[in-house]
């Protein structure tokens, strides 16, 4: 027992010698100052603005441009086909865009003359900014109605809406929109069904030969596949369905 308590008292002796001072911590203070420039506003409402705008850039896409006709009558094309995912979807997308981007050209070249250079010059405001935008947008969505004689479309929302609207100048941005999207969904339809008609020809044909043979256990359209692709590259397929998309809207 003594040893217990001599070597205890040792080990209390040498850590009370030994001891270290306590580490200090850092103190942190958070102090919110008024800015005194009124440009660091500004710049804050932009970043804001911009990151407002790429988390709606696929809605406004869709909505807004020659997108939704070009990506439906692609998968239309694809569906004839009956290659499945052959091009993927990847491959679609990226062409639609790409052609997006050159049909939209006039209106992008002049929502850059009248609306984003004169903002970022500080000639207008933002307000301004976003109405002719709009404006360039609305242009070229009616005339796409007019073209395919689709004006119907904001008549018929807007007395589904119980809105009066005479003329289809007149309408209000969110009706006109939802008016452009229906007409784009029907001349994407519309274009599909020609698509469809010759590959559908094929099937009926290869389906009636292996019947008359007596091979009912093979699927026709395995057979089929090979002569609709064929035919479709014998005939530029895609090289024509590119120049009729981008001939079927209105400059």
């Amino acid at each position: 027992m003594k040893r217990f308590f001599t070597i205890l008292f040792l080990i209390f002796l040498i850590s009370s010698i030994f001891s270290q001072d306590e580490v200090p911590i850092p103190g942190i203070s958070i102090q919110v100052t008024p800015t005194q420039q009124p440009r660091d506003l500004v710049a804050t409402l932009e970043i804001l603005l911009i990151l407002t705008v790429l988390t709606l850039a696929p809605s406004i896409l869709i909505l807004f441009t020659s997108f939704t006709r070009i990506i439906i009558v692609f998968s239309f094309t694809r569906n004839a086909l009956g290659t499945r995912q052959v091009p993927p979807n990847q491959v679609l997308i990226g062409l639609a865009l790409i052609l997006t981007f050159f049909i939209m050209q006039p209106t992008w070249n002049e929502i850059n003359t009248n609306a984003l250079t004169p903002y970022m010059d500080g000639k207008i405001t933002y307000q301004e900014f976003f109405s002719r935008t709009m404006a360039s947008v609305r242009k070229f969505m009616i005339n796409e109605l007019v073209n395919h004689h689709n004006e119907d479309n904001v008549f018929t929302i807007a007395n589904a809406l119980k809105q009066n609207v005479t003329k289809i100048e007149e309408a209000p941005d969110s009706l006109l929109t939802a008016a452009f999207v229906l007409g784009e969904v029907e001349i994407g339809f519309k274009m599909g069904i020609l698509i469809y008609i010759p590959f559908i020809v094929i099937d009926m044909v290869v389906a009636s030969i292996l019947l008359s043979l007596g091979m009912i256990m093979i699927p026709p359209v395995l057979v089929s596949l090979p002569f609709k692709v064929l035919v479709f590259v014998l005939a530029n397929g895609w090289e024509s369905i590119i120049v009729s998309l981008v001939k079927s809207f209105a400059y």
